[in-house]
């Protein structure tokens, strides 16, 4: 069974010698080179032409060298779920060439009965795993026949449960045959997104503006939304859990890819190797908000190491 690039010609080029171009200029316009022991990244996963160019820069830091396995952790936006779930396909469809599923571990995962399956309609309608296909079949052209990829659709799922699958996934993540790949966007605000958090000072208590809120605000609200997005990278770069949980309760940001990031940071806490580093290397925004019936999503990159 197959699944079809169904955001193919919409979210991004369904075209292979465009796309193929497009991705090219992203990757060329970031300076940094691959870093050693990169085991895996966090990159956005929204429409190319709005956070393709910040995904770049956690791509271009992987040495697909050692790689044989790619495991893909994203959110579900369409339908709830209360675990995590799996795909049935053998293949996965993109512009850039057909992508092979583990079928070996994907069993394996499911047969800890800690994972459900996820219907070939919920595996074409999500994009937060799809819109890193692209790029994992660019990053690996030169050896895209032996790649495989283990995807995983992560639910609404307790910080408790995420302990669970990350101490579960922690021998594949040690493995450094493996690379992963966290799908999260960071901020959604505006009014339409029902979220206008907003704090004057970065050590203020935050409100919700609402639409009569017309004054002149002390910080732009563009600027109000970067700090409480860096907040919460730097509790992700710190790998502190527990910290990320209590800020994500306090100001109830919209990180999509929220329980994605938290399994991979409960996966490095269940390893005992010192040399553990998280790093953000961009962030962006779709658009600087001023008022409040703008509205923008916030982007963020980052790798993870593991010597």
């Amino acid at each position: 069974m197959k699944r079809e690039a169904s955001h193919a010609g919409s979210w991004y080029s369904n075209s292979p010698t465009r796309l193929n171009r497009e991705l090219d200029e992203y990757l060329q316009d970031v300076s940094s080179s691959a870093i050693p022991n990169a085991r895996a990244i966090i990159a956005p996963h929204a429409g190319y032409r709005f956070s393709g160019p910040t995904a770049a820069f956690a791509y271009k830091l992987i040495d697909t060298t050692p790689f044989e396995r790619v495991f893909i952790l994203g959110p579900s936006h369409h339908v709830y779920l209360q675990a995590c779930a799996l795909s049935r396909c053998e293949t996965y469809e993109t512009p850039l060439g057909d992508l092979t599923l583990d079928r070996e571990v994907i069993n394996q995962l499911y047969e800890t009965k800690q994972f459900q399956w996820m219907s070939l309609s919920t595996d074409e309608k999500e994009h937060s795993i799809e819109m890193h296909l692209p790029y994992t079949a660019k990053i690996f052209q030169s050896k895209l026949k032996d790649i495989k990829i283990v995807p995983i659709l992560v639910g609404s799922i307790e910080d408790t449960q995420e302990k669970s699958y990350g101490e579960l996934l922690a021998p594949y993540l040690n493995d450094p045959k493996n690379l992963f790949i966290i799908s999260s966007d960071f901020c959604h605000w505006g009014l339409r997104f029902s979220y206008t958090y907003y704090r004057p000072r970065p050590d203020a208590r935050g409100v919700r503006l609402s639409a009569r809120d017309l004054q002149e605000l002390p910080t732009p609200i563009h600027q109000s939304i970067s700090d409480l997005d860096h907040q919460g990278m730097r509790l992700i770069e710190a790998q502190d859990h527990a910290g990320f949980t209590e800020y994500l309760e306090e100001t109830s940001n919209t990180i999509c890819g929220r329980h994605p990031i938290g399994v991979l940071m409960c996966a490095l806490d269940a390893l005992s190797q010192q040399g553990k580093v998280v790093k953000f290397t961009k962030y962006a925004q779709s658009s600087p908000c001023q008022k409040v019936q703008d509205s923008s999503v916030s982007y963020a990159s980052g790798y993870v190491t593991i010597q």
